[in-house]
């Protein structure tokens, strides 16, 4: 996208809102003096003055400014900012982690410890580059949080404050009644979309928007094809998973179908925002917004994909697969030690062996649960259990084992943390630095667990298998892989993708002699 949200142009910006670009919805917030109110670009109210508008990079800029979100366009229901991962600055690391709850749960000074600033500074650099401090995102967040749920569920408003991330219902009212101009009741009142109830105790269905275009079936059968057994379920149109969440474990249930084809459905444009259905079953309802947010990294829910398909539809190579598969999504995460431990797993083999071995160590090491759902039955081995277990008794080969065990170490003494805190260079480093640990997982890791948008894997078997049957020269295509940047990420799915069927969900993947999407890799 042309505009910074760090350093935003008032002629770009005004430009969008004129046009009611949908596109720049999320990327920044458009306030209006003469009403007090803040929209988002594509707002359908009649265009304000040039001279009456001000622009903010975020919802609680525009909040902090004495403004109230707009009835109309309910500016906060959008997906974030894509340049959050682009960038990956201290504000975009902040950001991932307030949105994740890290604020309701360790404060200001927990958020600084993660991302290495001393929290006056922190505050400083968010306030510069964000409008807003830590503690004012960190209330618009929870604000955003309780108008969804109580505009889509039927829990009772403490329940709501509470699950929310407020301290107490009273400030739970104040800040709805400021933000929203509105009493909760009326909130609830004036809602008429139809929303899906809450079910049993504990159990939440929310709509979690994504930009379009949105290939959903593409990521499921990503999803499906790499589930964990005990871990990940999947059928038809749907995936599963249970959740290791701060308060207590929960499940997670997605309906992954394909958006309407906009040339032929109005409802979901290019350059809009579709909705994923989401359901949550949680243990403790102070969960939500961890949950919310760490499916929102699954589905790369952020990801602005008209941005990528502008840069990688030109290439002769990608431009062919980009529009055969329109929005196109890198999988992200749950839980970023549990994609580092899988990866280190799925070193030398097949997904198909990976899927194996993984289960069988969840098997042996996970919590078990009861969570109702077919297939689901355990938690995925926390780091600090994994760090115990005597590598020879592992289902790999040593040196794997002995690799795996010393992540794992790594990982819950906090040498290395994959919460999206750190800068993504210091965690490859330190990943690196451990034995066993090459540059193919690391950088898969960062791909994955970090959400860094410009991966590339030039020793990858998949992408070289992929090249050679789209008819390149894989050393020729790889040596010239950086004209995809900033988007190699999306370019490395895009060719995994052709070697990708779609995948029987809800059953083992099926044995087969064509290579697996991501074939047996070097030993690091």
């Amino acid at each position: 996208m042309p505009i910074a949200t760090t350093r935003l142009d008032p002629g770009p910006c005004y430009a969008a809102v004129r046009s009611r670009d949908r596109r720049f919805d999320g990327v920044f917030w458009t306030a209006v003096r003469t009403t007090g109110i803040y929209c988002r670009p594509s707002c359908p109210a009649r265009t304000p003055a040039a001279g009456n508008v001000t622009f903010h990079p975020t919802a609680a800029s525009a909040q902090a400014a004495g403004y109230r979100a707009c009835k109309r366009c309910l500016p906060d229901a959008t997906p974030g900012s894509p340049e959050w991962d682009l960038r990956a600055g201290v504000a975009g690391r902040a950001v991932r982690l307030i949105a994740d709850g890290v604020v309701d749960r360790e404060g200001v000074e927990g958020l600084a410890r993660r991302v290495g600033y001393t929290p006056r500074h922190l505050g400083r650099v968010l306030v510069a580059e964000l409008g807003a401090g830590p503690l004012a995102l960190a209330r618009a967040r929870r604000a955003q949080t309780a108008r969804v749920l109580i505009e889509t569920t039927d829990l009772g408003f403490a329940d709501i404050a509470f699950a929310a991330g407020f301290a107490s219902v009273r400030q739970f009212n104040d800040t709805v009644r400021e933000v929203y101009d509105a009493s909760p009741t009326e909130l609830r009142h004036r809602t008429s979309r139809g929303a899906p109830e809450s079910g049993p105790e504990g159990t939440l269905t929310l709509r979690l928007p994504v930009r379009t275009p949105f290939a959903a079936s593409a990521l499921l059968d990503f999803l499906a094809y790499h589930l964990v057994p005990g871990v990940e379920t999947a059928g038809p149109g749907w995936y599963a998973r249970t959740l290791d969440l701060p308060h207590g474990p929960g499940v997670l249930h997605l309906t992954l179908a394909d958006p309407p084809d906009p040339r032929e459905h109005d409802s979901h444009p290019v350059g809009g925002t579709t909705q994923v259905l989401a359901t949550f079953t949680l243990t403790d309802l102070r969960d939500t917004t961890a949950a919310v947010e760490r499916t929102r990294r699954l589905l790369d829910a952020d990801c602005d994909p008209l941005a990528v398909a502008e840069h990688l539809g030109p290439d002769p190579v990608l431009g062919p697969l980009v529009a055969r598969h329109p929005g196109l999504r890198v999988p992200g995460q749950v839980d970023g030690e549990e994609t580092a431990i899988r990866t280190v797993i799925g070193q030398q083999v097949s997904v198909s062996g990976a899927r194996t071995v993984t289960g069988r160590i969840v098997a042996a090491h996970g919590v078990r649960i009861d969570t109702g759902v077919p297939g689901l039955t355990h938690l995925f081995p926390r780091t600090d259990v994994l760090a115990a277990v005597d590598p020879e008794t592992l289902p790999m080969p040593r040196a794997r084992g002995r690799a795996l065990v010393g992540l794992a170490a790594a990982l819950a003494g906090g040498e290395v943390s994959l919460d999206r805190g750190p800068e993504r260079d210091a965690v490859r480093e330190r990943m690196l630095a451990l034995r066993g640990i090459g540059p193919w997982t690391a950088d898969y890791v960062a791909m994955r667990a970090l959400a860094h948008p410009d991966v590339f894997l030039p020793t990858d078997v998949g992408v070289r298998i992929a090249l050679t049957r789209l008819g390149r020269d894989p050393a020729a295509e790889v040596a010239r892989a950086d004209a995809w940047r900033p988007w190699r990420s999306y370019a490395l799915l895009h060719l995994w993708q052709t070697l990708m069927p779609p995948t029987p969900a809800g059953a083992p993947a099926p044995a087969r002699a064509e290579p697996d999407p991501t074939p047996a890799v070097p030993e690091d």
